[in-house]
């Protein structure tokens, strides 16, 4: 019977008020999608920096066999590798430093690329056509000319790369893109919150006569409020769907579907970073909806 009753109130008030839960459903909508646009933007940051390096590195190649660089007559060699090694740990530009192996160049080459090219009989790259190289991070993205002239003449380097000119518009396109959706997110959030109080006090005031009879009859604070707590997880259950299906059309027919197959430089998220993101969204809508819920029918019950 109270079940019933709860459920029987439930319908009513998502009926009674249905202008005012699509404003919020479309309201949290948007803005979680643009909460997990945030997370997604920056997982790709984060991805392309592990890719090409951050702001703050420099990559020095290694010499291989059959190296363009005529200064590279054959592989580096170990006495050579600390040599170089040497070098780097001494010099006050240098903050961190790491070997790349050849075979983990090729393990990302293939990760951007596919198997394809790296397989069979006769692939088109093997590891020993991908150089050794030194990741660099410096002290100061200003401060790397000591360290590039120090590394360029030793014997067993090939050349040395400043990726920071080609990064930063990249990585600073992100970042730029990261914050517009969180910024646009959080004023969205806001204004979800506003319709939340609003509903719940419109509810409130329609409902006035059956609280004042639970009230009389000694209802449980809980069980007056349950109705308006159910009614804001429906609401946020289909805003985190929407917002959810909204991600996974971005990441397969936006990323998937495109960005793999025309900017296959770029290392793009994948299904995982999406999760995460979704997870974000999952989380944050029955917040946002759930908690000023539960403050609210305190004030406007007066129970």
């Amino acid at each position: 019977m109270q079940l019933r009753y709860v459920y029987s109130e439930l319908g009513q008030g998502l009926r009674r008020n249905l202008s005012m839960h699509l404003a919020v459903i479309l309201t949290l909508f948007v803005s979680l999608t643009l909460v997990g646009m945030g997370v997604l933007f920056q997982q790709q940051a984060t991805k392309a920096a592990e890719q090409w390096g951050n702001q703050l590195q420099i990559t020095v190649f290694l010499c291989r066999n059959g190296d363009s660089n005529p200064v590279c007559p054959s592989s580096v060699t170990d006495a050579q590798k600390t040599d170089i090694e040497a070098v780097v740990r001494d010099n006050p530009e240098v903050a961190d430093y790491h070997f790349e192996s050849s075979e983990t160049a090729l393990d990302k080459a293939k990760e951007l690329y596919g198997e394809e090219l790296f397989s069979g009989d006769n692939p088109a790259i093997t590891a020993e056509d991908m150089p050794q190289t030194i990741w660099i991070t410096l002290e100061d993205p200003e401060q790397f000319e000591g360290i590039t002239s120090a590394v360029q003449g030793l014997d067993g380097v090939s050349r040395v790369q400043d990726m920071r000119k080609v990064i930063a518009p990249i990585l600073g396109a992100l970042s730029m893109l990261q914050w517009v959706a969180l910024v646009t997110a959080a004023v969205l959030v806001f204004a979800a919150l506003l319709l939340v109080a609003n509903t719940i006090r419109l509810a409130a005031f329609a409902r006035r006569k059956e609280i004042g009879i639970m009230r009389l009859v000694g209802a449980s604070t809980l069980y007056i409020a349950l109705p308006f707590l159910l009614e804001a997880l429906v609401t946020a259950i289909i805003g985190v769907v929407l917002a959810g299906g909204a991600l996974a059309a971005v990441q397969q027919f936006g990323i998937e579907g495109r960005g793999d197959d025309t900017l296959k430089f770029i290392p793009w998220i994948g299904w995982d970073e999406f999760g995460l993101a979704l997870l974000a969204v999952g989380v944050l809508g029955p917040l946002l909806t759930l908690l000023p819920t539960l403050v609210l029918t305190r004030k406007y019950l007066k129970v």
